[in-house]
């Protein structure tokens, strides 16, 4: 069955940098375009980032410019590099696939304070 686990989260100061990864398995890793989100109790996750099978991206304005997603198909992994960190950062960060259904991962705590 599909599986996605997130690793990489932690405290980090204002300004600083994360890589948040992703191990994907139980599909064809290499077919389907892969997400990034974000969400923070009471509020709607946020997609932050997403990458095509292609390799096309997107990012969300909150993010572009500091935040970059990758993927490689050989170890079906994709990556979510974090640069220039902001206090507004902070929030538990999911890998996502989108196929017949929405699949999710269990969640990495990123927190960006002093």
């Amino acid at each position: 069955q599909v599986q996605l686990v997130e690793s990489g989260g932690g405290l980090v100061q204002p300004g600083g940098s994360l890589r948040l990864s992703c191990a994907a398995s139980g599909f064809p890793f290499g077919t389907y375009a892969m997400s990034w989100y974000r969400q923070n109790p009471g509020r709607e996750r946020e997609q932050v980032a997403a990458i095509g099978a292609g390799a096309g991206t997107y990012y969300a304005d909150s993010v572009k410019g500091r935040f970059t997603i990758s993927r490689d198909n050989a170890k079906n992994m994709v990556y979510l590099q974090m640069n220039s960190l902001k206090p507004e950062d902070t929030a538990v960060y999911y890998c996502n696939l989108q196929a017949d259904i929405s699949y999710w991962g269990q969640g990495t705590q990123v927190t960006v304070a002093s």
